[in-house]
């Protein structure tokens, strides 16, 4: 994906003269030097000359629409563009739209200001006229309003630019499924042809033996080597060390790791699923490899949950670059002393380092399910701070994206715990929060993140056209009840 760009374009047009045009296309040039030199866009941002008739419009936005590395577009208009000449375009076009509703300078001139600067300097109206224009033809897009050099105006700008990078990654997706989804359980299945429709990325199911056929093929050179990152980034028990009495078990780990990832790299896949009830010529369940592969970036979903693996994928592009970690997720247990309600998640194995509070420790420990031999996994605990779990769900006749904030807490000591682990308190409190996500049917499986906020995941929502609930400290039980009611008629 390293050739991926979005298009800054400026509107204008041909009444003002070819002067007035050359300094549109300088000043706008200017915006897009400073954007690329702020460091906070996840992918360059390119300029495209000024549309000033239909023709030029319908031929970005067809050009656009062919172009892979193409993420999205950032519209400004930077004198009046009369908007009925983008219309053609507009409609036909197909990717994520920023309305950029800016202006060259920040201050007014006041002593020399003349209508040869209004008529250059004319967003205020220029922007309108787009504006109306966009909601008559039902445009998706985000508006971002401010002067293009101030911090605020910058971080909104690239947070939508960073959703729209996500929704290009996701849509190229392939998710690989080995097995099947875990026996009897609703909410980890669903329509993978309607997912691929809504979203684009697709799901393909293998036999676990597809997959035992690449881990029986490693080296043991590319083992001996990978055995020795693990030992430089991690704090390893003592049996699992060189000559220990569990060695053998760390090296089946790092077979699994390098057999998974050399499946995935050689069909192009972006995220994977696992489960526990189909691991035939496997040693043991997968828990490190897939802890470290999320690390790398691919999705995951653990008992078939493919919505989840993609969902992570998404959310692991929107977080490029970002340092707070996201990871596959459950809501595992609870702890309800009175007036001070927490969330214990955690899962059987699979959480991805990149959610560690410091540097993980590499174990070895019998697990009471899957029928295999005691698997390896990073133990580690997640940071305090402020934090929120997302859940994709099938509804049968849409998708629902559930968004909950929560504020994690430091985790107590749990010597008998050798998994990773999350502890956080729910928004607006438990109860309200709990009973929101159930009745909201959100599922046992969640994104948890650090990095990416509730209002780049309802941007997502807006781009993939799904309806999103918030769970947060303005939930009110009443009004959710009310809301997912009404939605419940708008989406039919």
């Amino acid at each position: 994906m390293s050739n991926l760009a979005i298009w800054f374009v400026t509107g204008s047009q041909h009444l003002y003269g070819p002067e007035t045009l050359e300094q549109v296309a300088a000043n706008s040039q200017a915006i897009v030097e400073a954007l690329n030199a702020s460091g906070k866009f996840p992918v360059p941002v390119i300029w495209k000359p000024t549309m000033t008739d239909t023709d030029a419009i319908t031929g970005l936005s067809a050009a656009a629409n062919a172009d892979d590395s193409c993420v999205g577009l950032i519209l400004w208009m930077h004198t009046f563009s009369p908007a009925k000449m983008w219309i053609r375009g507009l409609t036909t076009l197909n990717r994520p739209v920023c309305h950029f509703h800016t202006q060259f300078n920040r201050d007014l001139p006041w002593d020399s200001i003349d209508m040869d600067f209004m008529n250059l300097n004319q967003a205020a109206h220029g922007d309108r006229e787009a504006g109306h224009l966009h909601t008559r033809i039902g445009l998706k897009r985000r508006v971002v309003v401010g002067h293009w050099s101030t911090e605020g105006t910058l971080a909104e700008l690239a947070a939508w630019s960073r959703v729209a990078y996500g929704w290009r990654v996701l849509q190229t997706t392939k998710i690989a499924r080995f097995g099947d989804n875990m026996r009897y359980v609703s909410v980890t299945d669903g329509d993978k042809v309607s997912a691929e429709i809504q979203f684009g990325f697709s799901v393909n199911g293998f036999g676990v033996g597809d997959l035992v056929e690449k881990v029986n093929a490693v080296s043991e050179s590319a083992v001996d080597a990978l055995i020795q990152e693990y030992l430089s980034l991690y704090d390893v028990a003592p049996e699992l060390l060189p000559g220990g009495a569990r060695y053998e078990s760390l090296r089946d780990a790092a077979r699994q790791e390098i057999g998974i990832e050399a499946f995935l790299v050689e069909g192009g896949f972006g995220g994977f699923t696992t489960t526990f009830e189909d691991l035939h010529g496997l040693n043991q369940l997968p828990g490190l490899a897939c802890q470290r592969l999320m690390a790398k970036g691919y999705g995951f979903g653990a008992e078939g949950d493919w919505k989840t693996a993609a969902l992570l994928r998404f959310i692991k592009a929107v977080s490029t670059g970002q340092t707070g970690g996201s990871s596959f997720m459950e809501d595992y247990t609870y702890h309800l002393e009175p007036g001070n309600e927490l969330v214990l998640g955690a899962h059987m194995l699979e959480l991805c380092p990149t959610i560690a509070k410091s540097r993980p420790r590499l174990e070895i420990h019998p697990l009471g399910i899957g029928g295999k031999a005691d698997p390896v996994r990073l133990v580690f605990d997640a940071p305090a701070g402020p934090a929120l779990n997302a859940s994709l769900v099938d509804l049968g006749h849409r998708f629902r994206l559930l968004v909950n904030t929560v504020t994690a807490v430091d985790v107590p000591p749990m010597p008998n715990l050798p998994v990773g682990r999350a502890l956080w308190k729910v928004d607006p409190d438990f109860q309200t929060g709990v009973s929101a996500w159930i009745l909201a049917g959100g599922a046992h499986h969640t994104v948890y993140t650090y990095d990416v906020t509730a209002d780049q995941l309802a941007e997502f929502a807006e781009m993939a056209g799904i309806e999103v609930v918030f769970i947060d400290d303005l939930t009110r039980l009443r009004d959710l009840q009310t809301t997912l009611r009404a939605n419940e008629a708008y989406y039919r």
